[in-house]
């Protein structure tokens, strides 16, 4: 992407004076002398609320992530933007609703030639404006080549996968190999979540030895189908010899204890990225934070909540998220603040002393006064549609406004987390200003298109989905 102009550089500094943002800033970044924090953003894929320990999870134990909520601080009401994968990855990479571009109505982006504009700023290419390396490692899904990829997009380098998914051992999608290093298609051994962190261990290595700090997206495939735990190279070889395209999805493999062997070695993965940043001297200066891309899928656990990807329940939607900034954030610290994966952008902008580009304002929200002031949390909207079962949600404060169908719902999501106590006809007149709230932020967005994908799981997948009878179903308008 091509440099800020010196219009945009006059506005986004008068901006942030005029905030009086810029001594802050530059103090949260630089912290004692020392020069603007590296960032390493790690992304789980399908990972439900409470699928880490930390979270509740109890048949197994997560001890990199719970170590590294104990060091920081987490969140119990995070948000993903979307619940499925590129529409929510538009919106972290943008810092805005993912209904504002084309990319962001997919659900998720398929094979139709779409993907985001080169000429979007994003956080990397920001970040890079501002003097940061660069980099992607594991999963893009925003768009193919040669229109669209992450080097188009702001990353230095990008070595992973640019489609929705990837086995863990023959490193296909669909029958196709998708493994790269920047634009060089490559064929490396080796199990994928192990192969992106080695990965990513080396970059962290090679930065140790630059003077300019470092982003690092890191976007694990994991715990995303198919369902191949470290050992598991004989289900790879079946699912690649079956000759059916969709067989990745294999409604008829995983367990469990599958699942469980998926998420701890990522987990011990991220333990060993960790210790390499304790072993070069670089944690100190360096902020960590960890979070999914959307709620949990078949195997997940999501906590007390209802509903898994492709829903605008709570189950869908809600995602653990950690961040650990030492100096910055107490260790140990909890914060029931509502947050949502398009404040990534703002925050991490502002803790490297830059802000969004003043002609695409973020839509989320600087956290940095959070992660200072965990125990004040103060009330937010947020809203979101879905193609699929023509699912509108939105909530604020401790309410919520649901459709699904032709089916409207009021909750109290903090007294009932379960979705279950419909209030709207006990109290019309919220369930009123929350549509209403919904149909403001809603007449703001690109309007749907029903021709872009979309998804969901049947009674025929999932048994608990009885009367579904179509992956898409939705009416349109007449």
């Amino acid at each position: 992407m091509a440099s800020l102009s010196r219009r945009s550089l006059i506005a986004r500094s008068t901006a942030l004076i005029g905030a009086g943002l810029v001594p802050e800033l530059a103090r949260a970044a630089t912290g004692k002398g020392q020069r603007r924090p590296n960032i390493l953003f790690i992304l789980a894929d399908d990972m439900g609320f409470a699928d880490l320990s930390c979270y509740g999870r109890r048949d197994y134990a997560t001890p990199a992530l719970d170590a590294l909520a104990a060091g920081g601080l987490r969140f119990t009401q995070a948000y993903a933007n979307s619940a499925v994968c590129s529409a929510t990855r538009t919106a972290l990479i943008t810092g805005r609703y993912q209904n504002r571009l084309p990319v962001g109505l997919e659900e998720p982006l398929g094979q139709r030639p779409v993907g985001l504009p080169p000429s979007h700023p994003t956080l990397p290419s920001l970040l890079r404006q501002a003097g940061y390396g660069t980099m992607l490692i594991g999963k893009w899904h925003l768009g193919a080549l040669p229109d669209y990829g992450p080097q188009q997009s702001g990353y230095d380098h990008f070595w992973g996968f640019r489609g929705g998914g990837l086995d863990y051992f023959t490193h296909k999608a669909f029958g196709k190999a998708d493994l790269w290093d920047d634009a060089r298609q490559i064929d490396q051994q080796g199990y994928l979540t192990d192969l992106l962190a080695a990965k990513a261990r080396e970059v962290i290595t090679d930065h140790a030895r630059q003077d300019k700090p470092f982003f690092m997206s890191l976007h694990f495939n994991a715990p995303h189908w198919p369902w191949e735990g470290p050992e598991d190279v004989a289900e790879a070889r079946r699912l690649d010899e079956s000759g059916k395209p969709m067989a990745m999805f294999h409604f008829d493999g995983g367990s469990a204890k599958i699942y469980a062997q998926m998420v701890t070695r990522m987990d011990y993965q991220i333990g060993l990225i960790l210790k390499r940043l304790e072993e070069l001297g670089m944690a100190e200066n360096t902020i960590v934070v960890f979070t999914s891309d959307n709620g949990g899928e078949r195997f997940s656990d999501t906590g007390p909540f209802t509903g898994r990807k492709t829903e605008l329940l709570e189950g869908g939607l809600r995602v653990p998220a950690i961040i650990r900034w030492p100096g910055v954030t107490r260790a140990g610290a909890v914060s029931e603040q509502p947050i949502i994966t398009m404040d990534w952008l703002p925050t991490l902008l502002a803790a490297a002393g830059t802000a969004p580009d003043p002609a695409f304002p973020s839509d989320g929200e600087n956290l940095l006064p959070v992660l200072r002031r965990p125990d004040q949390a103060h009330e937010r909207s947020f809203s979101w549609r879905y193609l699929n079962l023509n699912q509108e949600a939105c909530r604020k404060g401790d309410w919520k406004y649901l459709k699904i169908l032709n089916n409207t719902f009021l909750f109290n999501v903090v007294e009932d987390p379960q979705e279950r106590a419909n209030l709207k006809d006990r109290m019309p007149e919220k369930f009123r200003e929350m549509q209403a709230e919904w149909q403001k932020w809603n007449a703001q967005m690109l309007p749907l298109d029903y021709d872009a994908g979309t998804s969901g799981f049947t009674g025929a997948q999932l048994p608990d989905h009885f009367g579904i009878e179509k992956a898409q179903t939705f009416v349109r308008p007449k």
